[in-house]
Parts: C-alpha cells; sequence; structure tokens
C-alpha cells in the first residue's frame, strides 16, 4: 500500500512517527497523523486545513487534543456513555492527576526505538486507500489521510468535526477552486 504513497503522504506518515517519538508515546496515533497533517505547507491537505482551521484557531483544536490526551484518549462519546453507566470521567481524571500529577493518564515516557502504528492508526492509513479508490485516484495523497481521519470517529475526528473540518467540508475545500 505505501508504494501507493505520495510524497507528501509519506512525509505526513514519516512526521507522525517523529511527533510519537518527541512524546514519549510507544505507539503512532491518529493524533500523531493529525500533528505531521498540521505541520506541511503547500499540499491539498495543507491547503484545506488552513481554508476550514486557519493558524490562529489551531490552539483551540491542539488543546481539544490534549483534553483527550487527558482523558486517557476517550471521547466525548465515551464520556457520555460511561456517564450513562454513572461513571463520571471528569472525577476520575480530577482524582488520578490529584493522586498521580497532571496528564497521569496520557501515559509517560515510553521506551526508545522505533514506534509501531496503533489499530487506530492503521485503519487511518487503510481508510486513506479506500477514500482514494473512492475519489477513482490513483496515489494516495496527504488528503486522503485528512479524509480518512475525520471518518475514523474518535477524539481525532470529534476534535476536527468541532472545528469545522469534517469529510464534507474537506472534500469541499479540495474540490473549490483556489482563493485569488
Amino acid at each position: 500500500m505505501f508504494e501507493r504513497f505520495t510524497k507528501a503522504a509519506r512525509a505526513v506518515v514519516k512526521g507522525a512517527a517523529g511527533h510519537a517519538e518527541r512524546g514519549d508515546a510507544a505507539t503512532v496515533t491518529p493524533e500523531h497523523l493529525l500533528l505531521a497533517l498540521l505541520d506541511r505547507e503547500d499540499t491539498r491537505a495543507a491547503a484545506a486545513l488552513a481554508r476550514l482551521c486557519p493558524r490562529d484557531r489551531r490552539p483551540a483544536l491542539l488543546d481539544a487534543l490534549a483534553d483527550a490526551r487527558r482523558r486517557a484518549g476517550l471521547s466525548r462519546a465515551d464520556a457520555e456513555a460511561l456517564a450513562g453507566l454513572g461513571i463520571d470521567v471528569g472525577a476520575i481524571v480530577a482524582r488520578v492527576e490529584e493522586t498521580h500529577g497532571t496528564g497521569a493518564l496520557s501515559g509517560g515516557p515510553r521506551a526508545t526505538g522505533r514506534r509501531a502504528f496503533s489499530r487506530e492508526a492503521k485503519t487511518v492509513l487503510e481508510k486513506s486507500l479506500r477514500v482514494a479508490l473512492a475519489r477513482k485516484d490513483r496515489e494516495i495523497g496527504d488528503e486522503h489521510l485528512l479524509l480518512a481521519l475525520t471518518t475514523t470517529g474518535g477524539v481525532v475526528a470529534e476534535a476536527l468535526a468541532d472545528h469545522g473540518v469534517t469529510y464534507a467540508s474537506v472534500d469541499s475545500a479540495l474540490t473549490a477552486p483556489a482563493p485569488l
């Protein structure tokens, strides 16, 4: 599958591994893929992100990801489902952080070396292929990775949607003529 990735898409995958390593994460996650996409310039995905989530709005997006990381990666839907069972995720996070410090649920430093891709990140990569095929594109570009991130559910898709970055909005941004 990777032979079908464009240079830009390969750079995103490598950048995601770099983000995981710098963050001492055990695996490369969809969040790392998004962070690597946000680093890019002069690509189709970068242009779509610039239209939909300009640089001045990105700190809020990054804060949403950090908040989810503090909750051990639980999305709002997960937290609401647990609340329906009488489990207050916010109270649990507060209690754990009171005892073990801020960010205790986000995981600690990991072993050095090459990072494997999480099951969720692999799903994003697989969906990017399906997105490219559905669009009748011959290669998988970084725009396909962005579109796949919007459809996989979970924290990253939720944070993107909260900031106006959905499959439909990305698709529109990709097909719209460039602003003058």
